[in-house]
């Protein structure tokens, strides 16, 4: 999988935003966050929604029992970076709450299909643009 996601942030960047082949059209960005115990910045390709001008994404780890790293890093360091198309901007991120979870997870329209996966409650995370 790492070298598959590495190939993707190298097409991604190379060509602002697009991408070929199965991950055509889909709605991807890059998230770099800061690794919590290497204090690294650590790039992963995500999958997200939107909800007005917050980006959504669910920390699905593909129905793992464990959330994937990126989202513990995002716990430890909620400040982060987006590349979306040939934008790149700094966010702080979130986990959404209880209450929250029904309209936030509207805007991923695969949640649904993730949770089936897994029996941990799958997170949903708010990223908001820092102005």
């Amino acid at each position: 999988m790492g070298a598959f996601n590495k190939a993707l942030i190298s097409e991604f960047r190379a060509n602002h935003g697009q991408l070929s082949g199965p991950m055509a059209g889909r709605s991807v960005l890059l998230l770099t966050t800061k690794g919590r115990r290497s204090g690294q910045p650590r790039t992963t390709v995500v999958g997200y929604g939107r909800q007005g001008d917050r980006l959504v994404v669910i920390a699905s780890n593909n129905g793992a029992p464990a959330a994937p790293a990126w989202y513990h890093n995002l716990v430890a360091h909620p400040a982060a970076t987006v590349e979306l198309g040939p934008e790149k901007f700094e966010v702080r991120a979130s986990t959404a709450p209880p209450g929250a979870r029904d309209e936030l997870g509207k805007a991923v329209p695969y949640l649904e299909s993730q949770q089936k996966l897994t029996e941990r409650e799958i997170p949903i995370v708010v990223l908001d643009r820092v102005r």
